[in-house]
């Protein structure tokens, strides 16, 4: 498989557009490739996590190295004096969904469930400490390291979404999608976005439906994308060619030298 960091991208690049004012509930009005749409802070957080993991760095120090070049791509609040501050400041509890948006190399990198568990606790300690917040890492990147082990989405179902997020079991899309609104929380975001990947029928349609949600769109989005990646194998070309077109060189490579060691070991 390629483009494995990428699938995260593509998830927040279709989404930036309809983050805020554009937000629609509207599945038939998502358009995945709208001229204006970037990369946000998911992206650039996903990809210094993932950086910090693949060439074993400081993912604190990574972190906020590589967000603060990027230093106008829409950071949370607490997040963007976290980037800020003079020094490395030491984590503040947010259990927000930023910790699951940035997890996804940790799926794909793990060598087994317990591996998993300890990379994405790692790409989310050095801000979201709070037990949400790494429970919402943890259950992405379990997501996606079940699917690439070839579980189906039953399994996925069963050990991600009922066993962290109980209280959704019972719900499907429909039920959700009336009443969901803006909620940058993980226990919010992270259930939502694997209900959209247990309903979509391929790629493309996972993320439109994480969109039509109408809530935190190019979240729900990148973190549902690399799940679906993992789970269908295939992505449009139309979409890893637009991404390649925003993104910067270092992520490129980056996404060129981590599809390389992954491919080594495991494909």
């Amino acid at each position: 498989m390629d483009n494995l960091l990428l699938s995260a991208a593509i998830g927040d690049i279709s989404g930036v557009p309809y983050e805020f004012s554009g937000r629609t509930k509207d599945y038939n009005a998502v358009n995945l490739l709208l001229p204006r749409n970037t990369y946000s802070d998911d992206t650039v957080c996903t990809f210094a996590c993932a950086e910090a993991l693949l060439e074993g760095k400081d993912m604190a120090k990574n972190l906020r190295k590589r967000c603060r070049e990027e230093y106008h791509r829409g950071y949370g609040g607490r997040f963007y004096n976290w980037i800020s501050a003079p020094t490395l400041e030491p984590a503040y509890g947010s259990y927000g969904n930023g910790s699951a948006m940035r997890c996804s190399s940790a799926g794909f990198l793990a060598k087994d469930e317990e591996d998993c568990i300890r990379l994405a606790t790692l790409t989310s300690l050095p801000t979201h400490n709070h037990p949400e917040g790494i429970k919402g890492a943890v259950a992405t990147a379990l997501a996606i390291h079940y699917a690439l082990q070839g579980e189906n989405k039953e399994f996925i179902r069963q050990h991600v979404l009922n066993k962290y997020y109980p209280q959704w079991k019972e719900l499907s899309y429909a039920d959700i999608k009336p009443d969901y609104f803006f909620d940058e929380t993980c226990q919010r975001t992270v259930p939502a976005a694997l209900i959209c990947l247990l309903e979509g029928r391929d790629f493309s349609d996972v993320i439109t439906l994480a969109i039509s949600l109408g809530g935190d769109a190019d979240t729900l989005a990148a973190i549902s994308a690399p799940m679906a990646y993992a789970l269908y194998r295939t992505m449009p070309q139309a979409l890893i060619d637009n991404a390649k077109k925003k993104l910067p060189e270092w992520m490129l490579s980056l996404n060129d030298r981590f599809d390389a060691y992954i491919n080594s070991q495991k494909f």
